[in-house]
Order: structure tokens, then sequence, then C-alpha cells
């Protein structure tokens, strides 16, 4: 375990975020993932970066229990200060309770994702201009293993495999699965227009003029997914996501959507459909589509309740609701992101401008 932790920090620090000397790095996580945060402070150190921890226990559900919205809203001057100083920020997601917030008022999460907005925007924008690097990771927990219903051990097997390095040089594994999703968003960046046909989904998107991006492993580790920003009013039809849609530790099941001029006006879940309704009207752009991508991470081949693997199954498509990546050329702008995702690998096929380009799962060209 030591040595997989030491190995993970080390393809974090000198691949994902490529400290360099001199860097801010801050580095957040929850209080159980100490062996982690333990191993990339050493690795920060090794490439003469200069660490600062931002370690904290698990207080939301306490916040938006107990707190008044003017508390819950509240941004501390210190992440404020930090999204506006660090040159890199490493960010380890494993809360040890997924469903803290379950019983939470809807009108309460709104209300955090509202008062976050601007925080996004600043962390997106100095992105965009290369001022900050950022890398989203997990960390294995038994909560994280419950939702994915493995034992622990099980668990991290599939994290470490996820994110290639039970290899000799996962760093050399990293810059070769980058060349394949490399040219897939090639591929994807000569078309204007896409067509996904799937069980209770048929899906029209434009987005000529956008550009398609490989996501390979600098922003979310593990990674693996091509992804654009559909033209705002350039959604058309219907799309039923297969797999439960899971957001702020909420999960609503069997989520339908119908487009009409690139904006939902239909929307509808078996389970948690006050949660569903509640999110897309956290703002205007809320309710339209910010990212759309495909999951080529063959390594990730199970649902896990994480939308950090989920997203990168091998054979799937995602849909993100509200903030567009602006170096996609994405205009739509919202406190909300939110990830779905529907899986194309039986009975599926996409067309690109009229041509078959995708069947069950596979780019039939590359």
């Amino acid at each position: 375990m030591s040595e997989r932790l030491r190995r993970f920090a080390e393809v974090l620090v000198g691949y994902s975020a490529g400290v360099k000397p001199g860097d801010l790095v801050v580095i957040e996580g929850t209080t159980n993932v100490e062996p982690l945060l333990n191993e990339l402070y050493g690795a920060v150190l090794r490439a003469d970066g200069r660490p600062a921890t931002r370690v904290y226990p698990e207080l939301t559900e306490l916040l938006l229990s107990e707190g008044t919205d003017a508390q819950a809203a509240w941004l501390s001057p210190a992440e404020l200060e930090d999204v506006e100083r660090a040159d890199v920020w490493i960010v380890i997601e494993a809360p040890s309770n997924t469903k803290a917030l379950t019983m939470i008022d809807p009108e309460r999460q709104a209300l955090v994702q509202r008062s976050r907005k601007e925080l996004r925007e600043r962390y997106l924008e100095r992105a965009l201009h290369g001022e900050l690097r950022w890398v989203l990771t997990g960390y294995p927990t038994s909560a994280a293993a419950q939702d994915a219903e493995m034992s622990l051990a099980e668990y991290e097997d599939f994290l470490y495999a996820a994110a290639l390095l039970d290899d000799g040089d996962p760093v050399a594994r990293w810059r070769a699965f980058s060349e394949e999703l490399k040219r897939a968003a090639e591929f994807m960046n000569g078309k204007e227009e896409l067509r996904i046909v799937a069980e209770d989904t048929d899906l029209t998107l434009t987005f000529g003029g956008r550009t398609w991006l490989a996501a390979d492993g600098h922003e979310n580790f593990p990674d693996g997914e091509v992804f654009t920003a559909p033209h705002e009013t350039g959604v058309e039809g219907t799309i039923r996501f297969t797999y439960p849609a899971v957001f702020r530790g909420r999960q609503v099941d069997d989520v339908r959507l119908r487009f009409r001029e690139g904006e939902v006006v239909e929307a509808t879940a078996a389970r948690a459909q006050d949660f569903l309704e509640e999110m897309i009207a956290v703002d205007e752009g809320a309710r339209r589509v910010g990212e759309l991508a495909f999951g080529l991470n063959e390594a990730v081949t199970l649902f896990t309740h994480n939308i950090l693997f989920d997203e990168k199954i091998g054979g799937t498509v995602h849909l993100a609701l509200g903030s567009a990546y602006p170096e996609c050329g994405g205009e739509n702008r919202s406190a909300l992101h939110w990830d779905m995702i529907c899986d194309l690998r039986s009975g599926s096929e996409v067309y690109a401008d009229g041509e078959l380009v995708y069947r069950d799962g596979r780019f039939l060209s590359l």
C-alpha cells in the first residue's frame, strides 16, 4: 500500500500537476486521507515546490443542518486567497460517508451551489489563462468501496488499475494513452453535429467552432475522456441516463431529459425528483448543457457511484448540465456542473454529420 501511494503521489505531482520549483501547491483533503496527503507533501518537496495543506474534518452536514442561510453561503477568505494565489491545486475527494447529505433540504444545497459560482468561475478563469494548474483525485475509503459494492481491498485494486499505476512506468503509460485520446479529439474536431441514438435516447447536439479536448490525467486522475461544449441553443431531443445521477451525496435514479433549443423543457426521475428539479433551477444556465464527452478509459468497466471514475467508463457518453469549460469555447455559465452518464456499449449508434462513426461503445475508425 505504501509503495502504491508513493507512486500515486509521484504521478500526481510530476505528471498531472507538473509541479515546478517555487510553485505554491495547495493540497486539499479530509482528515481520512492522511496517508496520501503525507506522500503528496513529500513529492512536492522533492519537486522543490512550496506545499500548503488544507485538511478539513467533514462538517458540511453540520453546516447545512444547523447553520443559517448566511452561514451556508459564506466563503472563507482563505479559500478565496488560495484561488487567487495558488499555482497548483491538488484536491483529494474521499468522504467517509457518501450519504451524509441525503436528508438535507435540496433548497439548502442549491443555496451552497449558487454561493460558490463566483469562486468556481475565477478558478476556471485562472486555469484558462495558464495561471492555475489543478487536479482532482480520489482515495480508497470504506464508504466508496461500499458504494461500488466491493471490499476495500477490491476497491483499492480497482482505483490503482483505473489510474494505470500497477505498471513499472505509469507516466509512460499515461503519455501513450494521452496520444490515443488526442487522436480521438482531433477526429471530433472536424465535425459539426452529433446524433446519439440508444434505448430511450435520440439526441442531436451541434458544436461547430467549439474545441474537443483530450482529458489525459492533468485535471482529473484517473482520467480518460474527450470532451467539448455544445452550442448553448444547439441541443434537441431526448436522453435517458443509464446510471443513477449522483451529485453532492444525493442519488437521482432513471433521469430522463427532453431538450428544445438547448434548454431542458422536461426532466423526470424515478427517485429524488425534487432534488433534480431544485438543481436545474439553481440559475438560468443550469438547464443547458455545458459539456458533452465520451468515456474512453477501458480500465474503468464498472459503475461505482463516483463520478470521477464513472464518467471515464470506456463505451459511455456523458452530459453535464450547467457550467461549460471556457477552453472548449463554451459560453454557458452556471453554479451547477452535474455530469450524467449514458452507457452506449450495447444497442447504440452515434452519427457525426450524418455518418455513422461510433457503435456499441467504440469509434469505428480509431
